[in-house]
This record gives C-alpha cells, sequence and structure tokens, in this order.
C-alpha cells in the first residue's frame, strides 16, 4: 500500500490550521494517519517562521522509506531543503479547446470573406 505525505486539515471554520502528515493513500483527509511529521499554519505572515514547522529527521525517513509527498507538500520540503521539487509546466493547458478553435476559425473566415467583398 502506497504511502503519502499530506495536509490534514484542523482549525474552526474560516480559520483553517493543517497538520503534515504520515498516511496510506486509501484513507480520507482528515481520517488516520501514520504519524504526524508538521504543521502549517496558513493564517501567519509568509515571513514568521512558526507558519510551517517540520520534524527534519522524520521527514528524511519517511521519504527515505518511499513516502511520496503531495504537491503542497513538495513545496514545503523544497523550502527546508529536504526534497527537490521540479516545478511543473503545460504550455498546452492555455490552448483553447477543439471546439473553441473551430468557432475561432469560422469567425476569421466569415471577417475574411467581409473583408473581400468590400
Amino acid at each position: 500500500m502506497s504511502v503519502k505525505i499530506r495536509l490534514s486539515r484542523g482549525g474552526a471554520k474560516k480559520r483553517p490550521y493543517y497538520y503534515i502528515v504520515v498516511a496510506h493513500s486509501t484513507s480520507p483527509r482528515d481520517g488516520r494517519y501514520i504519524e504526524q511529521i508538521g504543521t502549517y499554519d496558513p493564517m501567519l505572515k509568509r515571513d514568521n517562521p512558526d507558519r510551517i514547522k517540520l520534524d527534519a529527521e522524520r521527514c528524511k525517513h519517511w521519504l527515505s522509506v518511499g513516502a511520496q509527498p503531495t504537491d503542497r507538500v513538495a513545496r514545503f520540503l523544497d523550502v527546508a531543503g529536504l526534497a527537490k521539487r521540479t516545478s511543473r509546466n503545460n504550455p498546452e493547458k492555455a490552448n483553447p479547446k477543439k471546439k473553441a478553435q473551430e468557432r475561432m476559425k469560422a469567425e476569421a473566415e466569415k471577417a475574411a470573406k467581409a473583408a473581400s467583398a468590400e
């Protein structure tokens, strides 16, 4: 069974607080986990040292045995210098889809015919 390092939400309504936990990939987000290895408080300012707390030894251990961090946790680990995160880039995602391209092509043809008629 695969193991993930991910965020588990705590805190009150509109006051999020996250625990960085190691859990089985099939367990619910806020459900059962194997071990808590840190915390994340998004309500604090970015430069506050208490915003992200990690147990570096336990993070290294879980990464060494094959635990896969989620994208957000991978960012935290990269900032802490515990794991290297490669940024993702998908330039095709911004392109219009097939139907939109067909509509744009039809409008361009219509505009070209109108321009040639004048």
